[in-house]
């Protein structure tokens, strides 16, 4: 999918799909990387999860699995998947109370030991090439504080997308005026240092709102065009917190407020910004409603 718009002006460079590992990887075999990956109630899919970043071209340094009290048999399962690598490479931490993705992730960002943290939901999974991908680009641009890339819906069972010979890399302009984030977490990769964190006291949008943060802030951002993760289920309206479309808008509009009582976002840009919200929520919408429709119709046909 193409996010661009007519307002979302961005530069593209053509990188190569090989390339040197950064200099500053003491092991030119490892990326210098934590990956946070925040559990709730995962048993059935943080296994594969943590295989496909095992099944890295270029495995980052550490793993890093927060429950999230899950209060089922979760968290006896993350240390069984732990046990299953390299001593000490998949590390297992807990919180005393359900908070959601956001202190998860928060927890794992302060235990992360390496100069980059990467994110991934224990329900998604990453291409072969994704982290090599990326370390290649941080390399030949370390000035790039965040970098994200494109992710599709596929089966568990379907084969890695096909990538390209070439690479486009996109350097988003710090702007909002796009009608879908070309930052899904599962893609993003960012520096450890950046003063910015998840936001505890959301549930939704609070990886949008830290993104959008980064970005109006001045960091430079960018997405590789490459389809290097997958979701497993919609990104939207198929249950969980994404399910409830509503209180997905609603959230998106709050952040953007709190964007703009933070001097990150003018009044103009964020009644544009609210309008292509507005778009986006009916498009959901729609999507969902064919979505349900066409299982209901196989569901008859095959009754």
């Amino acid at each position: 999918m193409d996010n661009r718009t007519a307002s979302d002006k961005r530069q593209t460079v053509d990188s190569p799909y090989v390339g040197a590992v950064p200099a500053r990887t003491p092991d030119a075999r490892v990326a210098p990387v934590s990956v946070v990956v925040p559990c709730y109630r995962c048993a059935d899919t943080v296994g594969p999860a943590v295989a496909s970043v095992a099944a890295q071209l270029l495995r980052p340094a550490e793993v890093i699995l927060v429950d999230d009290c899950s209060g089922d048999d979760t968290l006896d399962r993350l240390h069984e998947v732990a046990r299953a690598y390299p001593h000490g490479w998949v590390k297992v931490f807990s919180v005393p109370r359900n908070g959601g993705p956001s202190g998860a992730r928060n927890l794992g960002w302060a235990n992360a030991r390496q100069p980059y943290v990467a994110f991934l939901d224990a329900d998604d999974t990453w291409h072969p090439h994704k982290l090599k991908i990326q370390m290649d680009v941080l390399a030949s641009d370390p000035g790039i504080a965040l970098l994200a890339h494109r992710m599709n819906v596929q089966t568990r069972d379907a084969p890695a997308p096909k990538l390209q010979h070439r690479q486009t890399v996109t350097v988003v302009p710090p702007s909002l005026l796009m009608l879908r984030s070309p930052f899904p977490t599962a893609s993003i990769i960012v520096r450890r240092d950046l003063p910015f964190r998840f936001d505890e006291q959301r549930r939704r949008s609070e990886d949008y709102l830290l993104w959008a943060q980064i970005l109006l802030s001045g960091y430079r951002c960018a997405r590789v065009e490459q389809i290097l993760a997958s979701w497993h289920k919609p990104p939207f309206g198929a249950g969980g917190l994404s399910g409830d479309l509503a209180a997905m808008y609603a959230a998106g509009v709050d952040a953007r407020r709190a964007l703009h009582a933070q001097g990150l976002l003018g009044g103009p840009q964020m009644y544009i910004v609210h309008v292509l919200g507005l778009v986006r929520y009916a498009r959901r919408r729609v999507i969902t409603y064919a979505r349900r429709f066409s299982s209901a119709s196989r569901s008859q046909r095959t009754s």
